[in-house]
């Protein structure tokens, strides 16, 4: 069980992408509203900004730069004055400790898993209405990717705003596939061609693989690709157990840890997941859009769009809103500044999750280092999703991993016989 915990974290933590371990700093003082001063005179009075607080994940050098454009929203304003908070440890715990606390910070990020449970108990603002009738570009619903837009609403209501969508791309070292003789990766490859290529790739005498899998990329995009779902779009099944599920299932367990095409779990434990590949010793890697893995020093890394599976090339786009917590005592001027704010972030953080902005102008410009794989990515976010999620998605997450990955990556099991005895205990957790 420890081992599957360990593995969990590791899950979790690749999932997240652009999440270090999360969580924080306390800041526990309330926005504060704006008191009237009198100037010299006394005839004239003057408005102070609302002081909007803003919790973040973001560590050191993130924060900084997200600060450059809270910078700018700020002095555009004349209503509002965001406060950067970040929290770059035990960022849930700690947020989850205001809000019992009554401290909650105005504006948090969460990332898509804990959208449905956060508004599910009340911690959330529902922004619908004012969204309805408002005209900025960060507002239009209709310019949102409609599957990044779901991972920021429960019950058809709307609870954030998403600010990113990096969708899985896979990194390749041009380098080892040259050396090995084998034609670099197209747009065109399946399944079967990935897993051939893998295979010969590896040499284990070398110490090198062709691919790593680890739990991440996650295998439920291996499920939409064969066709399958994890979560019903009624949100009343879970059919882990169809034979399209089961096909992307066992699929999975052909890569994963398997010598012939991958490195072991010790290998991973030792010298890294991702940095398997930045240190030469990984010709392919599934990473998130954002990830620097194409600018690795002394790699030449080529881009390419995941395999496509039996039904499509879904791929996986880990996503995160900011939203509005309950708490606020001012939740005009803070959904004022989650729009700004909203609007700044799309044009730093790629990819912006805007169907009017998911072009290779506007991703190169929001980050210029990313133009040599820029057309891979905007291509990924034509077939891009986020998770079905519900309220009790963490649970539902832990016994999906406990139960049916985890065992069968270790070989105690069958994918059918670990999907049909797991997905009564899934389904217990839907709303």
């Amino acid at each position: 069980m420890k081992r599957a915990k360990l593995i969990l974290t590791v899950w979790l933590t690749a999932l997240a992408l652009v999440l270090a371990a999360c969580g924080g700093k306390s800041g526990d003082t309330g926005g504060q509203s704006g008191t009237s001063g009198q100037q010299s005179g006394g005839t004239q009075q003057t408005q102070e900004k609302v002081k909007i607080r803003l919790a973040t994940w973001a560590g050191a050098e993130e924060a900084k730069e997200l600060q450059a454009v809270i910078d700018e929203i700020n002095a555009k304003s004349t209503t509002f004055e965001i406060v950067s908070e970040p929290i770059p440890a035990d960022y849930y715990t700690k947020l989850q400790t205001m809000i019992a606390g009554n401290t909650a910070p105005d504006l948090f990020w969460l990332s898509q898993e804990y959208i449905a449970s956060y508004a599910a108990r009340g911690a959330l603002l529902d922004i619908t209405d004012r969204l309805a009738q408002d005209t900025r570009p960060a507002a239009n619903l209709d310019d949102y990717f409609p599957e990044i837009l779901e991972s920021a609403k429960y019950q058809g209501r709307v609870y954030g705003l998403p600010w990113i969508a990096q969708p899985v791309i896979v990194y390749y070292n041009k380098a080892l596939f040259k050396e090995a003789g084998v034609p670099e990766p197209t747009d065109d490859w399946d399944w079967q061609t990935f897993r051939e290529t893998a295979k010969k790739l590896t040499n284990k005498e070398k110490g090198i693989y062709g691919v790593a899998f680890n739990g991440w990329p996650p295998v439920q995009m291996f499920i939409w690709q064969a066709g399958g779902e994890v979560i019903s779009p009624d949100l009343k099944s879970s059919p882990i157990d169809s034979p399209e599920a089961i096909q992307a299932l066992e699929f999975y367990n052909s890569i994963i840890y398997n010598e012939e095409v991958a490195p072991p779990l010790a290998v991973i434990n030792e010298e890294g997941f991702a940095e398997l590949f930045k240190k030469g010793k990984l010709a392919m890697f599934f990473g998130g859009a954002a990830d620097d893995l194409d600018r690795v020093e002394g790699l030449d890394v080529g881009t390419v769009l995941v395999p496509k599976g039996p039904k499509n090339r879904t791929t996986f786009a880990w996503t995160a809103s900011t939203v509005i917590s309950s708490q606020t005592k001012h939740p005009d001027i803070a959904y004022e500044a989650l729009v700004e704010l909203t609007e700044g972030i799309h044009n730093w953080k790629i990819v912006a999750p805007r169907k009017s902005l998911a072009t290779k102008e506007h991703l190169v410009k929001s980050e210029p280092r990313k133009e040599k794989s820029a057309d891979t990515i905007i291509k990924a976010t034509q077939e891009m999703r986020a998770f079905r999620v519900i309220p009790r998605q963490p649970e539902w997450d832990t016994i999906f991993w406990e139960q049916v990955q985890d065992p069968l990556f270790s070989k105690k099991g069958s994918a059918a016989e670990l999907a049909r005895a797991a997905r009564p205990k899934l389904e217990e957790l839907l709303p």
